[in-house]
């Protein structure tokens, strides 16, 4: 281990004394360096830890030993017989009040002893963790050949370390703890939540968390924008330097073992297409047969269909195959989700049967009341939110109408925006065909087509629309604007004028009033 002033005071040779006593934990720190310097304030030249020498020290000593406090140095040594005999009587007094270590440096004794034995103790020390370092790398290379690969690595990791090691999969749960009850339940909750930010980044980072006792340091494993996991490392205080050589040895193996079974998720991942495109080619008989070896039975009951879109949806994809008995498959830059669509009768006349997923579960994921109420499946809204996805939900239907479900459910999906993530076609139905306007095509458009009105006058197309919510009846849409019926006729007039339309016919009105619900 490194030097320590008790070290210090302890060599006969040296014969150093103290002369400002302190408490144990003091005199038990490590050195890192002996400086020595006669400047008025030599702390711009000396890093925390430091033990500096000196030969002489200034007139106002308080001020002095005060900034060596601040600025973190280890202790003080004063040289006698150089400069002069003994210890000023002000510094040990300043010294004992802001509580630095002063010892007396006899004239037989140079700096350069001192000096070169902490160089010497810093320089064992240094090789001792360089050679526990590559003796630990090498136990951990030994364990990445045994058949639990990964697992092996981390246990031999904790091991090697004396600190528990535990590996969050890229949905955010704690998958494997060494020693195995390192963790309790609730630090297991916490560390997960802890690593939900690096996560959700999607990019390579590290961060340190304490969860209880310990302090965790967390680092990313895999690529950029498709995270295997986090590996966390929990102990007392940071790791030293040979230590984290090791651990950056580890995230490399670790990342390899998570990339090597991307080719069996690959696979996964196309059988689901297939079956996926199976089914809304019709062939129920040819998805069951490419479903039942790897997902299970597929399963009667009436579904919906949600389609999300986005950045993430390889993360998506990993959540929902660790957390979910849902269905789903990517189909080019979508991820369609089967989800149960409840008791409700199934949308279009296509028939109650159907199927809410393939796998085998015992349990339907989706919300079973879904279908008569509207709502966003609670699934697909955790999926939105959690990977930042788009997404939209058909109405119910049966396997046979999954075609015509993804059409609603692209209807859907392409009216989302950030602050309703998910929506329902049901919602888009109930609306009528209006609720189809709300798009930015559909607002360009209607700015485009009404804008000779604004330019004109601003309020004038609230008042054709309240003219128009009144079935074109003068009368009573006056009384509604508070105006003589005949100032609403001629301010219809200017519109026609205006617009180069004729609005005394139901086209055009109809025309114009869908411009106006647009651009409302």
């Amino acid at each position: 281990m490194p030097a320590s002033l008790a070290q210090l005071l302890a060599r006969p040779e040296l014969a150093l004394r103290l002369l400002a006593p302190v408490p144990e934990e003091a005199l038990s720190r490590a050195i890192p360096w002996v400086h020595s310097s006669e400047l008025a304030d030599p702390t711009p030249f000396l890093s925390e830890g430091h033990v500096l020498l000196v030969t002489g020290a200034p007139d106002d000593v308080d001020p002095y030993v005060a900034r060596l406090v601040a600025h973190g140095i280890a202790g003080l040594g004063f040289g006698t017989e150089v400069v002069r005999d003994g210890t000023p009587d002000a510094l040990v007094e300043a010294c004992r009040r802001h509580g630095l270590p002063l010892f007396e440096v006899p004239y037989r004794t140079p700096f350069i002893a001192i000096a070169r034995f902490v160089a010497d103790r810093v320089a064992a020390d240094t090789y001792a963790r360089n050679t526990w370092a590559l003796r630990a790398s090498r136990a951990i290379s030994l364990a990445a050949l045994r058949p639990d690969a990964l697992g092996a690595t981390l246990a031999e990791l904790a091991r090697q370390l004396d600190r528990s090691v535990a590996l969050v999969g890229a949905a955010g749960a704690v998958e494997q703890v060494f020693p195995a009850h390192a963790l309790s339940a609730s630090a297991r909750l916490a560390l997960a939540d802890a690593v939900e930010p690096l996560l959700r980044r999607r990019r390579r980072a590290a961060g340190t968390a304490p969860i209880g006792e310990k302090t965790f340091e967390l680092q990313t494993l895999g690529a950029p924008g498709r995270l295997r996991g986090v590996l966390a490392i929990g102990g007392d205080g940071p790791l030293d330097q040979a230590a984290q050589q090791v651990v950056t040895g580890v995230v490399a193996l670790a990342g390899l073992a998570l990339e090597q079974s991307r080719a069996t998720d690959a696979a996964r991942a196309r059988l689901r297409t297939a079956v996926w495109r199976a089914l809304l080619a019709g062939d129920r008989a040819l998805a069951a047969a490419i479903a039942e070896p790897v997902f299970g039975d597929l399963r009667d009951g009436p579904v919906r269909v949600a389609l999300l879109s986005g950045p993430a949806l390889d993360a998506a994809a990993d959540w929902l195959e660790l957390h979910s008995d849902a269905f789903f498959a990517r189909d080019g830059r979508d991820l369609a989700v089967l989800v149960a669509g409840g008791p409700g009768a199934a949308d279009g006349g296509d028939g109650a049967g159907g199927s809410d997923g393939a796998g085998g579960g015992d349990s339907d994921r989706g919300d079973a009341s879904a279908g008569s109420r509207g709502d966003a499946p609670d699934e697909v809204a955790a999926l939105s939110a959690r990977f930042d996805l788009r997404a939209g939900v058909s109405g119910v239907v049966s396997l046979t109408g999954l075609p015509r479900a993804v059409q609603q459910a692209v209807a859907a999906r392409d009216r989302a925006t950030p602050a309703t993530p998910v929506r329902m076609f049901d919602e888009l139905a109930a609306g009528g065909m209006l609720a189809l306007l709300q798009t930015d095509d559909a607002r360009t458009v209607a700015a485009a087509s009404l804008a000779p009105l604004l330019a004109a006058d601003p309020s004038l197309p609230a008042t054709l629309l309240t003219w128009l919510d009144h079935n074109g009846v003068y009368d009573v849409a006056a009384r509604e604007l508070g105006i003589h019926r005949h100032t609403l006729r001629a301010r219809v007039a200017d519109a026609e004028r205006l617009l180069g339309r004729d609005l005394s016919g139901f086209a055009a009105r109809a025309d114009l009033y869908a411009a106006l619900r647009a651009a409302g």
